[in-house]
């Protein structure tokens, strides 16, 4: 294993969310001044969603919820990682791609429906490279059985001179059902006393992908470098994201119902802080950070605030309830093969993140979606 070199932010990368973040807060403007149209089909928004994963239609006896997530660049690390051990990863991007919109979708409370596939290629070769197609056909339709999710269809373009050659751009939608409305999740209930149990992540999911890749180039055996023994770090990089909806598919027939749930990606667990009241989360308990997630921390030369802003560090997804319902909820997480802690409380106070075991603190001004 390699020695630390210069540290790397995910700036470096070419990913700096701060140049990003204010078109989405501009759009989110200019989109919320639409949902007047939704009156003259007999429905409306519920507001509370704008800003939220998922954006929630109230259409009467339930509520529809819809979301479009891309997958990012973490199909670069899969077509090297064929080139250099011939085997294909594809099936595996194929669940990262619906992971991003269903662990999207579930945070209101909505349970999966129908998704839709994009798959954007550089031009017509790609789809004649059978194995490669084949996988991402037979993992999209594995993941889609997991989340118990119909595939409605999709759209396949060769964008020559847009996508580069040899590489795909991937991206699905999905669309959920809130029924009862009583399951509906956009953080009203959310308040001082609740508790906040966090889900175990697989790895790097498919978010740092542009850092984990700037990485690679450092390393003397790239993406071959063994994180541990018979373990390298392109193939642990590859392990497929988690999906979240059999859990909160579990809770709700377990009779739980959660006040809030944040999908920790972009922004690492700065997303805790995404629901816009003034209320302090403090963190007791921090999940064991997976082997490739510890490995990018210590040769990117990363300080544990650094980390913890922008990759999951071992916990993907957060699950905000009543107090009471904690222990339980974890149990349930953990019946369904993911792991799961106990892991803070919600009090009042301003907004802020305390991850005590560490020392760290994230406001408000470290995190401006809205």
């Amino acid at each position: 294993m390699t020695s630390p070199a210069a540290p790397l932010t995910y700036d470096q990368a070419g990913v700096n969310y701060d140049l990003i973040d204010p078109l989405k807060i501009t759009a989110q403007r200019a989109a919320a001044a639409t949902a007047t149209h939704l009156a003259g089909h007999g429905f409306s928004e519920v507001k509370a969603s704008r800003g939220e994963s998922a954006y929630v239609v109230d259409v009467g006896p339930f509520y529809l919820a819809s979301i479009v997530e891309c997958l990012g660049t973490k199909t670069l690390v899969a077509d090297e990682m064929a080139r250099l051990t011939g085997r294909s990863f594809f099936a595996g991007i194929a669940q990262d791609t619906i992971a991003m919109a269903v662990n999207d979708l579930i945070t209101v409370g909505a349970t999966p429906l129908v998704v839709q596939a994009y798959w954007a290629a550089g031009g017509s070769d790609w789809f004649g490279d059978a194995q490669r197609a084949q996988a991402l056909v037979a993992g999209w339709k594995a993941a889609c059985d997991t989340c118990q999710v119909a595939w409605g269809g999709g759209e396949t373009p060769a964008l020559a001179g847009i996508v580069e050659d040899g590489r795909i751009d991937l991206a699905a939608s999905c669309t959920g059902l809130i029924n009862p409305k009583e399951r509906l999740s956009v953080g009203d209930k959310l308040g001082a006393g609740d508790a906040i149990v966090l889900l175990a992540s697989s790895g790097i999911h498919a978010n740092g992908l542009s850092l984990a890749r700037k990485l690679a180039e450092r390393l003397p055996q790239g993406y071959l470098t063994e994180i541990e023994p018979g373990l390298t770090y392109g193939e642990a990089l590859l392990a497929p994201t988690a999906l979240y909806s059999p859990v909160t598919e579990a809770l709700w027939k377990a009779g739980i119902a959660p006040h809030y749930c944040a999908n920790i990606t972009g922004h690492g667990w700065r997303k805790l802080l995404r629901h816009p009241s003034s209320l302090t989360y403090r963190i007791h308990t921090v999940p064991p950070k997976t082997a490739v997630l510890e490995f990018i921390q210590q040769q990117a030369g990363q300080d544990d605030r650094e980390a913890y802003s922008t990759l999951n560090m071992g916990a993907g997804f957060a699950i905000f309830v009543k107090a009471e319902d904690a222990e339980r909820t974890a149990q349930v997480a953990r019946d369904c093969g993911i792991g799961a802690w106990v892991a803070g409380t919600v009090e009042a106070g301003e907004k802020q993140l305390l991850i005590e075991p560490l020392d760290i603190r994230f406001s408000e001004d470290d995190l401006a979606l809205r």
